[in-house]
């Protein structure tokens, strides 16, 4: 069997079922891995991913290996890892996995660190920490590695502040940016899968209820459509004075967090910045508010500043944490203040993470054939990329779009033609 750190390796029959239940989703990374079959475009390209480990993570690694690539896959948060599923790829397909759920900090960095012994030719992170740590710790490894690819919003915020200080010593494509990533998985993925993580840790109505939504960006969004469909009264906080007015336009409250921390019942934070919810805001919430965070790093709730205003701590309930203040107002954290959706729940559904892990396996294509052509920097995926998963999704959906007649093709190339 091949090298692995999971929980149990009995959990491998369970896990396979739930990976056969997500590829029913997923017909576009289907297609991909039938020509992976037969062209072999990574063979004996040595990837290291660190992802969240779920049944839509293990329809990329097999699409990755059945291309010819050698992987060794790590979690990419301590609370994201489905254990079943990492069984099953270490089991069933081969694959190396390091990969706990719950795993403390200092496991998390040595399962990264296991995962880069493979000395990797390309990294696929989803937070930049295997960036991070071969640019920090592993600087021997660097020279063998062609390329790269990052997954979230978070990571590419990181990325671009190493590509602008020139420290960054190898091309990396923004997966994130591509647009049936970020416009979908962003959107319609983070936006169900968050509710989905707040009401199975909390079983609460959110009908009726005050969401107050901390950023308005392509995951504010759906957060914000997800909580007003469910009946919310939705309010939004931004830093962003365009992404302010867009919220405003499209129909919720737009308030400063000092504001709403005083009316909200449940908070979610989507910023990917630190202390968005912060002591001064504990300090005014309602007794029995709901504190959560849908970013990809536990930064954005100060958890320091509540431990310190509190005077007790027990944990209610699966991913609920109550923190009892000085005045007893009680105030929930969820998830340890990890992202919610993957902590309480499962994550992204499978039919929007087909067009993400798509992106994925093409960029990866895309690196080992351009990589000596690319600059050590942050690059968009290509447009072509981005448009053949949208072709691919269409079809897959028996969806049929118009093309433009050769007379429709002149006119829009030309200035001659008037009203």
């Amino acid at each position: 069997m091949v090298k692995h750190d999971v929980k149990d390796i009995k959990l491998a029959q369970k896990g396979k079922l739930r990976i056969e239940w997500a590829a029913q989703e997923m017909p576009v990374l289907k297609s991909i891995a039938d020509r992976f079959a037969k062209e072999k475009p990574l063979k004996g390209i040595r990837v290291v991913a660190c992802l969240h480990v779920t049944t839509e993570t293990a329809m990329l690694m097999e699409t990755l290996k059945i291309g010819g690539a050698q992987i060794a896959l790590c979690a990419s948060n301590p609370l994201s890892t489905q254990d079943d599923v990492a069984a099953s790829l270490v089991k069933n397909s081969g694959i190396s996995v390091f990969a706990i759920k719950g795993e403390d900090t200092k496991t998390y960095y040595k399962h990264i660190k296991s995962a880069l012994s493979i000395k990797p030719q390309i990294t696929m992170d989803d937070g930049a920490d295997v960036v991070s740590i071969l640019h920090k710790e592993e600087k021997a490894l660097l020279k063998g590695v062609i390329g790269g690819t990052e997954e979230t919003t978070t990571g590419v915020i990181r990325l671009k502040a190493m590509a602008a200080d020139g420290a960054l010593q190898y091309p990396i494509i923004a997966v994130n940016d591509a647009f049936t990533k970020h416009l979908f998985d962003n959107r319609y993925g983070t936006g169900q899968s968050t509710m989905d993580g707040i009401i199975r840790a909390t079983n609460r109505l959110i009908a009726g209820s005050v969401v107050v939504v901390a950023g308005y960006g392509w995951c504010g969004r759906g957060v914000a459509m997800r909580a007003k469909g469910h009946g919310a009264r939705v309010i939004i906080t931004e830093i962003d004075p365009l992404k302010a007015l867009e919220a405003t336009m499209d129909g919720y409250e737009v308030m400063t967090m000092a504001q709403a921390a005083r009316i909200g019942d449940i908070f979610v934070t989507a910023t990917g910045d630190i202390n968005v919810v912060a002591k001064s805001h504990f300090s005014v919430m309602k007794d029995g508010a709901i504190v959560a965070n849908t970013g990809h790093f536990n930064v954005e709730i100060d958890i320091e500043s509540l431990k310190k205003m509190s005077k007790k701590t027990r944990t209610m309930r699966d991913f609920v944490e109550e923190y009892t203040l000085k005045d007893n107002r009680r105030i929930y954290l969820l998830g340890e203040g990890r992202l919610i959706n993957l902590a309480a729940a499962e994550g992204h559904p499978s039919a929007v993470m087909d067009m993400s892990f798509a992106n994925q396996a093409l960029c990866a294509e895309y690196m080992v054939k351009n990589a000596k052509k690319l600059q050590k920097t942050v690059y968009s995926v290509p447009e072509k990329i981005d448009k053949d998963i949208s072709r691919l999704k269409l079809k897959a959906m028996g969806i049929k779009i118009d093309t433009l007649t050769p007379e429709q093709k002149k006119y829009l190339a030309s200035w001659e033609m008037g009203t």
